[in-house]
């Protein structure tokens, strides 16, 4: 791997110009971070900065808000953060602290979280709209209509109280969607990471090994490569592959069962998501080899339909007529295709969406439909394609032979000017190349 990637400051004060630009001049924006949570009495889940927060100023401590105020004379970019406490620090590890906020992180200024109460009503007197993510945090939710309320409050006397409530994610949606240059280098390293996780998965499988042994290796390359889970690794053998978001991965696997393996790094903020479904024993057997290639074939026609200016939708589309005409070839469905594409008989076999958007979370932001219809990819774009097969292990209707296999093949996919770049092509994919690499 190269060495650690930085994400340049200018990044950071480009995409705020662009939201305050967005927002308008009588606007203010309020983004709290994201809060810590207890996991037992008094032990924290690792902490996890809001990524909105993240997208805007890479600031990674907790108790802290960014306020753009646009067109405010004495600085439009401010955040309250906790202050520097040598007791604390000696604990908790170091902190920014106001000064040295606006230094690393380029704001305008910076004032003590505890300075919020008093400084805000003030902020927001004079301006007409509010974006703010309302219904996420309840706590801060009731703090801001205080806020608002003493500034009404205050009418007699002149103030001018916003007016206009509106949703944050209106605009940050929309600019999170579309990764820069910067972004796709980062997300690039998450697959990169995760391709070597999945690797090592691969070449660690044997009959009877346990999935949580599996999950282990995939987890040992993210944190080796300085990343960490982008989400809780899925390690399903046998049956368990059928499960859509198994979470258990303490089952052992038996000779002659496929392994699903759905898991991804997150690189500095930005995460992988890849799957592949590769047989324990280095082997795929007749009926696993037939659904996984019929899996491989739906992803490259989904995969086809990844340029610019075609529906969001068509990739979905697209797989789900491949799978359907391969399961009716195959004998799982019976009758014509179009009886069973219009009346959706496939959802036996496959459930969800072939995709979806991809970037600082894993479910990323932004909308897969414009006033009703799906909406066209553009450049910049980066989502999963992400097929899947699974039979139920007690569905009586099909033949034995088809029984509890489970398999889903995913990879992460940008939009280029001229068509796509798959970010995770160097993993192996098909029945062939898997058994290669498990052969070595």
């Amino acid at each position: 791997m190269n060495a650690a990637l930085s994400m340049p400051a200018k990044a950071y004060v480009r995409r705020r110009k662009q939201l305050m630009t967005m927002a308008g001049d009588d606007a203010i924006v309020i983004v709290p971070s994201a809060n810590e949570h207890i996991r037992s009495r008094d032990t924290h889940y690792p902490f996890r900065q809001d990524s909105d927060l993240s997208y805007l100023t890479g600031f990674p401590e907790p108790e802290s808000v960014l306020v753009l105020v646009p067109g405010r004379r004495h600085g439009e970019t401010l955040l309250f953060c906790r202050e520097r406490d040598r007791e604390r620090e000696a604990w908790d590890g170091p902190r920014y602290g106001p000064e040295g906020a606006v230094e690393a992180f380029g704001l305008d200024d910076a004032y003590p979280i505890a300075d919020l109460d008093d400084i805000l009503p003030g902020l927001l007197e004079g301006r007409s709209r509010v974006y703010y993510h309302f219904g996420r945090d309840a706590e801060f939710d009731l703090k801001l209509i205080g806020w608002l309320n003493r500034v009404r409050a205050m009418v007699r006397q002149g103030a001018q109280p916003p007016h206009e409530f509106l949703e944050l994610g209106h605009l940050l949606d929309e600019l999170r969607l579309f990764k820069d240059r910067d972004e796709v280098r980062f997300m690039q390293r998450a697959a990169d990471i995760s391709v070597l996780a999945h690797e090592a998965a691969m070449r660690a499988a044997r009959p009877g090994v346990r999935e949580y042994e599996l999950q282990a290796e995939i987890e040992c390359v993210f944190r080796r490569h300085d990343a960490e889970p982008a989400y809780g690794s899925i390690v399903g053998a046998g049956s368990n592959a059928c499960v859509l978001h198994y979470r258990a991965n303490s089952a052992a696997s038996q000779d002659g069962d496929l392994v699903l393996v759905d898991a991804g790094a997150e690189y500095r903020g930005y995460a992988a998501d890849i799957t592949r479904t590769f047989p324990v024993n280095g082997r795929f057997s007749a009926p696993q080899r037939a659904l996984h290639d019929l899996v491989g074939a739906a992803q490259a026609a989904a995969l086809a339909q990844a340029r610019p200016g075609v529906a969001y939708e068509a990739g979905h589309l697209a797989a789900v007529e491949t799978l359907t005409e391969g399961l009716l070839q195959l004998g799982l469905l019976k009758g014509k295709l179009e009886k069973n594409l219009a009346e959706g008989h496939y959802k036996r076999f496959y459930r969800h969406k072939t995709g979806h958007w991809l970037g600082m979370d894993v479910h990323d932001v932004g909308e897969y439909r414009l006033d009703g219809e799906s909406r066209l990819l553009e450049p910049g774009m980066v989502f999963t394609i992400e097929p899947g097969l699974y039979v139920s292990p007690d569905d009586s209707s099909v033949d034995p032979k088809w029984r509890g296999i489970g398999i889903r093949t995913e990879d992460d996919v940008l939009i280029t000017k001229d068509g796509h770049q798959v970010l995770t092509d160097r993993l192996a994919r098909s029945a062939d190349e898997i058994e290669a690499l498990m052969g070595r």
